[in-house]
């Protein structure tokens, strides 16, 4: 109970930051860390390491993110923001696809079930070890820090004050990089949080300084979380409620407010 609130805690603050941070990085409220396709890697990795059994989830989580993460960076020294968001989606689908490839070739229905339970997000922490929390714990540690570190700069790079060099933007993408696998190889990938609360916490909020969204954001993020959480756990009329399609039916009333805003 106690790591599985642990894990709301970090998946509200990992993956909003995470989004805040790519919106800031490419002036575009499109900007999401499922949008270049790491989400998506890290899915593939979980994937790979439940079937094959090579790895743990975490290690094979970050692995995937790590290669998609490159393959971004290297296509950003070719094309502008505008074409890598487009390029992002291409590429996250087509990760995805190799995703359901490795899943719907599971060896056996065990290993098929236990990596549904780990897709659905219920924070019930399936097939994790000590070492997959640990490693997740390193890898929020060096993103979160790294993102309050680089925050002045985020900051007036989304202003248009100064562009950022293309190996900082790198940093920047391997620092989402680690606060996606921290919380998605553990919980599996939760959607909603990390596109529509950034896009939320700016319309409350018109003040451009990140850190301030960091803080709402999380804020946010956690009682969103929480609050799926508690409706999947105790008032789910006796059926299996994923987490990630729970959230999709609690946050519709927020996207509302979000597309009538706009």
């Amino acid at each position: 109970m106690l790591l599985s609130l642990l894990y709301v805690l970090i998946s509200g603050i990992a993956l909003p930051v995470g989004g805040i941070q790519m919106q800031y990085l490419w002036r575009n409220q499109l900007g999401d860390v499922y949008s270049l396709g790491l989400g998506s890697a890290a899915c593939l990795g979980a994937a790979a390491a439940t079937m094959s059994g090579w790895c743990s989830l975490t290690v094979g989580s970050f692995i995937c993110t790590l290669i998609c993460t490159l393959v971004c960076f290297f296509v950003t020294l070719r094309v502008n923001t505008q074409s890598l968001i487009t390029f992002g989606i291409l590429f996250g689908t087509f990760i995805g696809s190799l995703g359901t490839i490795v899943v719907t070739n599971a060896p056996n229905g065990d290993l098929l079930k236990q990596y549904y339970l780990w897709g659905a997000a219920n924070f019930r922490l399936e097939g994790v070890t000590t070492g997959d929390i640990i490693f997740s714990l390193c890898l929020f540690a060096a993103g979160f820090a790294a993102a309050l570190a680089d925050n002045r700069r985020l900051t007036e790079h989304f202003k248009g004050a100064i562009e950022l060099s293309k190996p900082h933007k790198a940093f920047s993408l391997l620092a989402i990089m680690c606060l996606v696998t921290s919380a998605v190889s553990i919980c599996g990938p939760i959607g909603f949080i990390s596109l529509g609360v950034p896009n939320l916490s700016r319309i409350i909020c018109k003040k451009e300084d990140i850190r301030i969204h960091y803080l709402i954001s999380s804020a946010m993020g956690i009682s969103l979380l929480l609050i799926t959480y508690l409706v999947v756990q105790y008032v789910n009329f006796g059926i299996y409620l994923p987490v990630s399609a729970t959230m999709a039916l609690l946050a519709l009333p927020l996207m509302a407010i979000l597309f009538i805003k706009k």
